[in-house]
């Protein structure tokens, strides 16, 4: 792999990302690494493409192993310039993405809030600061904001269950202290990307 994953002189492995792959058993900060204290230089490109369906590809192969795609979405980010990258203190390589970095593939209500299931399997609140957006690129599915500039897309099902779950003749959604409305031109509540 050309991003540079150090592997110990001891560890004897088929391939990077098998030696990745390993590693993560350790215990470690994988689902909130605290990307907004790393500021390394640019290392420059790996060829990472995250497809619009929230495939992860490496060098036009897909990345199989669902505990890689955890660890590398846990260091993503997207920067003022719009681009992607993988972050760690040392090191920082740009990638590409088709759309939004993640998919949502389920939305559930757990008590007075809404959550939502990413393609990785973490499981975000709907809340102020992670609200939702329509975006028009994509016919005006709902996406979620996230940290670290990044946003997910609602699969199909998970739109679709969004959607049945609005209340009222104003199909509103509640999330904890949150709102959103799918009613009328604008959306109220929902920014329009």
């Amino acid at each position: 792999m050309a991003a540079g994953v150090c592997m110990p002189a001891s560890e004897s492995s088929d391939s990077p990302l098998d030696a990745l792959q390993a590693q993560l058993s350790e215990k470690r900060n994988f689902d909130n690494p605290p990307l907004e204290k790393w500021h390394p230089a640019l290392s420059g490109n790996i060829d990472i493409l995250i497809t619009a369906d929230g495939h992860w590809w490496h060098e036009g192969s897909p990345i199989e192993r669902p505990e890689i795609v955890r660890l590398f979405a846990s260091i993503l980010r997207r920067e003022e310039d719009g681009g992607y990258y993988l972050v760690t203190p040392g090191e920082k390589w740009r990638l590409q993405v088709e759309a939004h970095a993640l998919l949502i593939t389920e939305i559930d209500r757990q008590g007075d809030n809404l959550v939502a299931t990413l393609n990785t399997g973490k499981q975000v609140v709907l809340d102020g600061e992670h609200g939702l957006f329509l975006d028009k690129e994509r016919d005006g599915v709902a996406g979620m904001y996230l940290d670290h500039g990044l946003t997910a897309l609602c699969s199909r099902a998970a739109w679709y269950r969004l959607v049945d779950m609005a209340e009222g003749k104003d199909l509103l959604l509640r999330s904890g202290d949150a709102s959103w409305s799918l009613v009328g031109k604008a959306f109220m509540g929902l920014t329009v990307e």
